[in-house]
């Protein structure tokens, strides 16, 4: 009988399943919002000349890693995960090897500069300028990319990642698996270099922002008690820097710290992980990518303001009441100017009737209400 219902038979190890069916929808949804989410990070910046500063650099460059990933790796994934088969030969799964470490790394390697990069920002923010050059932030960059080809292309195609000698899945003419062979020397080295360091870095660093925030908050709370600014306000805004603080670092421990586990003990202990549970904590680990444009792009003001604009959202801004100008608003806006011009010319003889050196109230609340004065 034919796993189908159509009558057309299933590839080798992908069937007609609800499950396999379900597991290649979640696949996709998680492939289309990585991909989109980080075109709308780039073309957020590339549209708004406000978000094109050395603080979000890191963004644009953990962005452009994910949009790789998501368009170079994880479509194969997708398709080696539903069939369980390899069909582009060992060269190509080398390649596809190569540039999923690479690529995983650089992402990581990004978010623990942003994490540097926030620190000083509120540590040091009269030095921040002075420690924060473009000529840093740059070789900031060039550092991510060298790590991160050092331990992907170099080692896997020089077989230092692999128990022998030999390079991993050559020599293999008929195999169909696809697999990154992972040895104790390279196992400890890549986990400790790539994750479990940068993993402890971040975790001191947000640590001591957290700290800071509470103390300039509770700072601001004592000199502004006897003002009308209210205390609850500067709590809801310390309650939303401690969630924001937590949902960035709970994202990448969650995602990246069972992959990095398994992958460690993988490398000491040898290849006795099911595929399944290799499955989970690998995908885990790439979605990462796909909450990444919302941890740390959707949750800065200024990203929001920017991508109301570019889907031209009613609301422009966090205190805007208007919709922005287009075409179809031109003619309307035209007639209120030609209205209120009036209305000022209206009021001129009004402005005339002085007495005893007063303008009438009359001329007052006839100008304010016209809306020349804001």
């Amino acid at each position: 009988m034919d796993p189908c219902p159509n009558g057309t038979a299933a590839p080798k190890g992908m069937g007609c399943e609800p499950q396999t069916v379900l597991i290649g929808i979640v696949l996709t949804a998680l492939i289309v919002v990585t991909i989109c989410g980080n075109v709308v990070v780039c073309l957020a910046v590339s549209f708004n000349r406000k978000l094109r500063s050395l603080t979000n650099c890191f963004i644009v460059s953990l962005a452009i890693t994910d949009l790789l990933l998501g368009l170079l790796v994880l479509p194969f994934s997708a398709i080696y995960e539903l069939t369980h088969e390899w069909h582009f030969g060992p060269t190509l799964c080398n390649i596809y090897s190569s540039l999923d470490v690479m690529l995983c790394t650089a992402s990581i390697l990004n978010l623990f500069m942003i994490s540097i990069d926030r620190y000083y920002a509120i540590t040091a923010p009269l030095r921040y300028t002075q420690l924060v050059t473009p000529l840093r932030v740059a070789v900031a960059m060039f550092v991510i990319w060298v790590v991160s080809l050092m331990v992907s292309f170099l080692p896997i195609h020089l077989g230092w990642n692999t128990n022998g000698t030999g390079v991993q899945n050559t020599g293999l003419n008929n195999s169909l698996e696809c697999k990154l062979a992972v040895n104790a020397v390279y196992g400890l080295v890549d986990a400790l270099l790539t994750f479990y360091l940068p993993l402890v870095i971040m975790c001191i660093t947000y640590y001591r922002i957290f700290r800071i925030a509470r103390e300039q908050a509770k700072r601001i709370n004592h000199a502004t008690c006897c003002k009308t600014v209210s205390p609850a306000l500067l709590i809801v805004k310390e309650h939303k820097a401690t969630v924001t603080l937590a949902a960035v670092l709970g994202a990448f421990i969650i995602c990246w710290f069972p992959y990095f586990t398994v992958f460690t003990y993988r490398g000491m202990v040898g290849d006795t992980v099911d595929e399944t549970s290799q499955s989970i904590v690998l995908w885990l680990g790439y979605a990462n990518s796909a909450l990444n444009p919302i941890l740390y792009a959707a949750l800065n003001r200024d990203f929001r303001t920017a991508y109301q604009r570019l889907f031209h959202c009613r609301r422009v801004g966090p205190l805007s009441r208007t919709t922005p100008l287009t075409p179809i608003h031109l003619p309307h806006s035209r007639a209120r100017a030609r209205k209120q011009t009036r209305s000022v010319q209206e009021d001129k003889p009004l402005r005339m009737q002085v007495w005893k050196g007063k303008e009438n109230s009359l001329t007052r609340e006839a100008t304010e209400s016209s809306g020349v004065f804001p």
